[in-house]
Order: C-alpha cells, then sequence, then structure tokens
C-alpha cells in the first residue's frame, strides 16, 4: 500500500520541479530577449537620428568643417539659428586631451603598478590596492566636476602668475583629469601582468649578480610588455572614449 503513495508522491515532486524548471527558463529567455531588443532599439533609434541629422547637414560638411557651433535657435531671426557641425574640432580636441591624459598617466600608472607588485610590503598593498579599484569605479562626471573646481582654476592661476592668459577651459585641464581617471586602469591591469611574470626569472637575474631595479627593468618589465601594452591601449580607448 506504501508504493503506490511514494510513487504519487514522486510524481508530483517531478512535475513541481519540471514547471519551475519551465519557469526559470522562461524568465532566463526573456531578460535575453529583452537585452537583444534593448541593444536593436538603441542602433535604430542612432540610426533614425543619424539619417535625420545628415538631412539636415552635408556629410562634406560634417567630416572637413572646421567650426562646431550645434547652438540653434528655435526662430530663424534669432541668433545662432543656424549652428556648424564639423566634426574635425571635435576629433582633434578629442586627441589632444587623450594624448595630455596618456602622458600624464602611463608614468603614474606604471610606476605605481611596479611599486605594488616589487616594492610594496603586504599591508601596504592591501591598503593601496583596495583604494585604486576604488578610484577606477569612481564616475566621469566626478573627476569633471573636480577638474571644474580645482583642476582649472589651478591651472587659471598658475598661468596668471606666469603671465600667460590661460582659459578655464583649456585641454590641459581636460588631459590632466582625464589622465587622473585612467591612472587606476593602468596601475591595476599592469600590476596583475607584472604578478604573472614567473618568480624564476626574478631569482635567477638576482643569482647573476643583477639588483633589484635592474632585474625589474631587465627583465620583469620585457617579459610583461605585451600585457602593459594591452593596459595601455585599453586606457587610451577609455580616455577617447
Amino acid at each position: 500500500m506504501m508504493i503506490p503513495q511514494q510513487f504519487s508522491l514522486t510524481r508530483t515532486i517531478s512535475l513541481k520541479a519540471r514547471v519551475y524548471e519551465t519557469l526559470v527558463h522562461l524568465v532566463l529567455l526573456t531578460s535575453a530577449l529583452v537585452a537583444v531588443g534593448v541593444t536593436i532599439g538603441i542602433v535604430f533609434s542612432l540610426a533614425f537620428e543619424t539619417f535625420e541629422f545628415f538631412k539636415r547637414v552635408p556629410v562634406k560638411d560634417f567630416l572637413f568643417g572646421l567650426e562646431w557651433s550645434p547652438q540653434t535657435a528655435i526662430r530663424e531671426d534669432q541668433i545662432g539659428a543656424r549652428g556648424s557641425f564639423g566634426a574635425v574640432p571635435l576629433i582633434t580636441g578629442t586627441l589632444l586631451i587623450s594624448a595630455i591624459a596618456m602622458i600624464v598617466a602611463t608614468p603614474l600608472g606604471l610606476a605605481s603598478a611596479v611599486y605594488l607588485s616589487e616594492y610594496a610590503g603586504p599591508k601596504t598593498r592591501s591598503v593601496i590596492k583596495p583604494v585604486l579599484e576604488i578610484l577606477a569605479g569612481i564616475p566621469t562626471v566626478v573627476y569633471g566636476f573636480f577638474a571644474a573646481l580645482v583642476i582649472a582654476p589651478f591651472i587659471r592661476m598658475v598661468g596668471t602668475s606666469a603671465g600667460l592668459e590661460v582659459a578655464s577651459e583649456s585641454a590641459l585641464a581636460a588631459g590632466l583629469a582625464m589622465g587622473l581617471m585612467i591612472v587606476p586602469l593602468i596601475s591595476s591591469l599592469s600590476d596583475d601582468v607584472i604578478n604573472a611574470v614567473p618568480q624564476a626569472l626574478r631569482d635567477a637575474s638576482c643569482g647573476l649578480g643583477a639588483t633589484q631595479s635592474e632585474t625589474i627593468r631587465k627583465v620583469v618589465l620585457p617579459a610583461a610588455i605585451s600585457g602593459i601594452a594591452g593596459s595601455l591601449l585599453l586606457a587610451a580607448s577609455t580616455a577617447i572614449g
């Protein structure tokens, strides 16, 4: 008499498990379709706006125009009724700011990575490494706000004291802020790459009489150069973006 009851109970549990798996499958499928749908919607919306933009602005003027002034008035009789949409100033400004950012961030990021991986003790590393990770997660708008309130006035003050006229919206201020933003990215990635270099290479170099700095310069960094180059490329793409 117990066998039919056990069979019925097992069948009920199996049925509930199948229903549960079906619901989970539907939820996951819906999530995937929503993600795909949102991506497609973004692409179509950008394509539509791009089509509408180039209906009003010729492609030649956009690609080779030397003036960017997107302010347009509501009425034709207002000042600035026709905006200028040349992309050359945007491209050159982006490249200039990115170059300044990389000049600032590359030595700072690599130096901090070398210190963390080769010189810092466990306690120091346990403090500095999480702080760098936190800095890497700060939103870009915060760095922009910091640049507008601190970096730009400081550069203007230094330029004024040196007899130079420096605008608050200079590329130097933006490049310095962007450089500070990507320092944690370069440092964190380069630190991981340097730590991945086998300890046997360091031991062999020290066994041949090389100092620690010589080992880092002539053994560790050349062995990790591909990963360091990848971190610099990623930082550059972040700055350009």
